[in-house]
């Protein structure tokens, strides 16, 4: 087997990254304000609701799109992923931590890789025609580090649960040990949703979650807040 992208992939989908996701809770504080997610059990279900609803349509899909898209080296292509991945983000905060996340990627990762498409992909970030979405900038990047699709979609959701997981421990809160539990009884989920990502139809790609966008847009207005969406 070979294994010589591993290393690229651990690294891109570390969850301590310094991209700033630890900052943004994307909406989870809302729901642990309105008593929604307070336990074990309710933790589990959002971050599993949130994986298997939510992210497979969404940034999962997004990100498969755009790997695809990044082998044949279609800039076209990305830019309307990019802009639809734009569109879809309806809570403001969201939509800013997106972007800003992906631009923080591009920081880190462009110091050691060098791709003339991704050159082209930043150019037209400078024009203002896309927004740097962090889904479309993981997606280019693990398909020019030559990661395989099925590999690259795992990480990408692996990255997404345990940052979910981090913020539900703390806010909850939980203990660290229940934490664990949670990622360790996701191990299917997260195998499963990659597998359906893969072969996921274009037309379901931004199935609306409008608890999830409503949530998100309240948490602009909490009393107090621990993170930034």
């Amino acid at each position: 087997m070979n294994l010589n992208f591993l290393a690229g992939l651990l690294h891109i989908a570390d969850p301590t990254l310094p991209i700033g996701g630890y900052s943004h809770s994307n909406g989870l504080e809302t729901y642990v304000q309105k008593r929604i997610v307070n336990n074990l059990k309710t933790a589990k279900e959002f971050v599993e609701n949130m994986l298997i609803y939510n992210l497979k349509y969404n940034d999962g899909a997004l990100m498969r799109f755009s790997y695809e898209a990044a082998k044949k080296e279609d800039l076209a292509t990305i830019i309307k992923l990019d802009q639809e991945c734009n569109a879809l983000k309806c809570p403001k905060e969201i939509r800013q931590a997106s972007q800003k996340l992906g631009l923080r990627l591009i920081k880190i990762f462009k110091r050691r890789e060098h791709f003339s498409f991704m050159e082209s992909y930043e150019e037209v970030i400078r024009k203002g025609e896309v927004n740097s979405h962090y889904c479309i900038v993981f997606g280019i990047y693990t398909a020019l580090m030559n990661i395989p699709l099925y590999e690259a979609l795992l990480g990408f959701y692996y990255t997404s649960v345990a940052g979910m997981i981090t913020n539900a421990v703390k806010l909850v809160p939980l203990g660290q040990l229940d934490g664990q539990d949670i990622l360790f009884e996701l191990y299917s989920v997260m195998e499963q949703t990659a597998q359906e990502t893969m072969g996921i139809d274009r037309e379901l790609v931004g199935i609306c979650n409008t608890s999830f966008d409503i949530h998100c847009m309240q948490h602009e207005r909490l009393y107090s807040r621990l993170y930034m969406s």
